[in-house]
């Protein structure tokens, strides 16, 4: 059992000595001061008012049962302020972490089954087939990738779906625009004018279908660049393929047939507004053609057939989108908070501190195939991910590109060859490490050991924090710091040399193992590779 898990369940039992009933929700947190002890715990507060007791009192009964049967590792029990209770642990507790994280790998440590048995489909990038995906994409693609590793690695069976928007005024323009430019005619009013429209349609065969052809094109050149970033679709859904099975005149049936749905001015209105939205929206106009609104709604209704949670990945101009889909899904019989809606902010990419407007191949457009050639696909997928997606980003492609320590990737990756050095050198010493059970792990007592051992216990609830949150930035933000802490104690704690004993090598080595363990885990989740051999070339240092 975890320390915190022991210590939780050594409060409660104390508590029920002392004729209080525990609070439901027992909370155990690591103090903001590291002065107050290892772990603090609210109980006595929480429980006093129901218990007809002083908060402070009660504390101070909670502690003096605590010391006279101190759980485990527990070396000191206070009483803090209106009744908190801080426990100081010794290291041996540390020492535990480090055998968890080894005997669970990277296959099991911080490995949670909280979501096992419900489906989760995560949507997103759903870009329209009609060009390449440009850097804002870029956010909203690794982000959703790694919402997905995130719900794998917390049990739920998860599918990643790309929604392929392969209908309408859309897709007929950019026909008409690659067939414009393949015969040397003017490209329509609101069609499309990229470079990449010229080059496309300088490849299409003559004979070609410009809808289809260009469809085809445009899906692959998707395809491959999100590919280049690691991300992989389970499902590549197309909206034609919706409109031909049916499904949007079922769904409409049933939007009436609920009560939902309505005709005026000639068109069939959505009552969106009974159900949180603004106003009420159309589902078909007063042409016969569906809106946007109708077979997307008739999709998300597919998708409840195939996983019990949806999540949706959109850009920033979707603003609006949420309030009517759920509403909609709601009219349907569907429980509206099992249709999660993540909204991406814009990219500001800048290269010698101004902004980078324009592409060499669209004109409009700054194509995400040239942002990963750049500064590859780890760097690009770590700097979309270091900060929440519902904040603007600053994407500076010099210093993603460079092999500094300010480069946070570089900094993270540099620290796993780091890793990897050590056991090379170890290796090529002839230093044969002891088994874990045979090692005298009583020798890390180092700040800078310990540090890291704190790191690596935050993992696991690090992870399950940002499953449930849907927030990968956790994620790079405790890598990052892992990080930091491995290279401190690189600096500062010899594994071998002279002046080393064979006790302290031998546990060293074994802290660098669970450390290497933790950036695997973190950097798989994040979709980054961890590479065993770096050069960093401001101070021409190989790891």
């Amino acid at each position: 059992m975890d320390v915190r898990d022991n210590l939780i369940e050594a409060v409660r039992v104390a508590l029920v000595g002392l004729g209080v009933e525990p609070p439901g929700a027992l909370q155990l947190e690591r103090p903001a001061n590291p002065d107050h002890g290892d772990w603090s715990t609210n109980a006595a507060m929480a429980s006093a008012k129901a218990a007809g007791r002083n908060p402070r009192q009660l504390g101070t009964e909670l502690a003096a049962a605590l010391e006279a049967d101190p759980p485990a590792h527990v070396v000191g029990v206070e009483v803090a302020g209106p009744g908190f209770v801080n426990f100081r642990l010794a290291d041996t507790w540390l020492h535990d972490v480090l055998r968890d994280v080894v005997a669970g790998g990277e296959d099991r440590f911080a490995r949670h089954d909280a979501g096992a048995g419900e489906r989760v489909i995560v949507e997103f990038v759903s870009a329209n087939p009609t060009g390449p995906l440009h850097a804002g994409h870029g956010r909203g693609a690794c982000f959703g990738d790694s919402v997905a590793r995130l719900y794998e690695r917390v049990g739920h069976p998860v599918q990643r779906e790309f929604y392929i928007n392969d209908r309408g005024t859309q897709m007929r323009l950019y026909a008409d625009s690659l067939a414009a430019r393949a015969t040397g005619d003017e490209v329509p009013e609101g069609g499309y004018r990229g470079q990449y429209i010229v080059d496309w349609a300088a490849e299409m065969p003559a004979d070609a279908d410009p809808l289809e052809w260009g469809y085809a094109r445009a899906l692959a050149d998707q395809r491959a660049v999100l590919e280049s970033l690691h991300i992989h679709f389970d499902t590549w859904f197309s909206e034609r393929s919706l409109i031909g099975s049916g499904a949007v005149e079922a769904t409409l049936a049933d939007l009436r047939a609920a009560g939902a749905a309505y005709d005026e001015d000639g068109a069939v209105w959505l009552r969106s507004s009974d159900h949180g939205d603004d106003k009420d929206r159309v589902l078909v106009k007063s042409d016969g053609e569906f809106t946007y609104l109708l077979p997307d709604v008739a999709y998300h209704r597919d998708k409840f057939t195939r996983a019990e949670r949806l999540v949706n990945i959109l850009g920033a101009d979707h603003h609006g989108y949420v309030a009517r889909v759920h509403a909609a899904m709601q009219a349907l019989g569907h429980d509206p908070s099992e249709l999660e809606v993540a909204i991406t902010q814009m990219v500001n990419l800048q290269r010698d501190g101004h902004e980078v407007k324009l592409s060499k191949r669209t004109g409009d457009i700054v194509e995400l195939a040239e942002v990963v050639s750049e500064v590859g696909a780890d760097a690009a997928r770590f700097t979309y991910l270091l900060q929440s997606v519902d904040s603007a980003q600053t994407f500076d492609l010099d210093l993603v590109a460079s092999q500094v320590n300010e480069n946070p990737v570089f900094y993270v990756q540099y620290a796993n060859a780091r890793i990897h050095s050590i056991v090379r050198r170890a290796a090529e010493s002839g230093f044969v490490r002891p088994d874990l059970a045979d090692t005298d792990l009583s020798v890390l007592g180092h700040p800078r050991e310990l540090r890291l051992l704190r790191d690596l216990h935050e993992l696991p609830d690090t992870v399950l924090r940002a499953a449930g949150e849907r927030a990968p930035h956790q994620i790079t933000t405790w890598v990052r710091d892992l990080a930091s802490d491995f290279h401190g104690f690189y600096h500062d704690c010899r594994v071998m040399g002279d002046d080393v004993d064979a006790d302290h090598t031998a546990a060293r080595l074994w802290l660098v193992e669970a450390v290497r363990v933790g950036i695997a885990v973190a950097l798989d989740l994040l979709g980054i590779d961890a590479p065993e051999e770096m050069w960093r070339g401001d101070e021409g240092e190989s790891s």
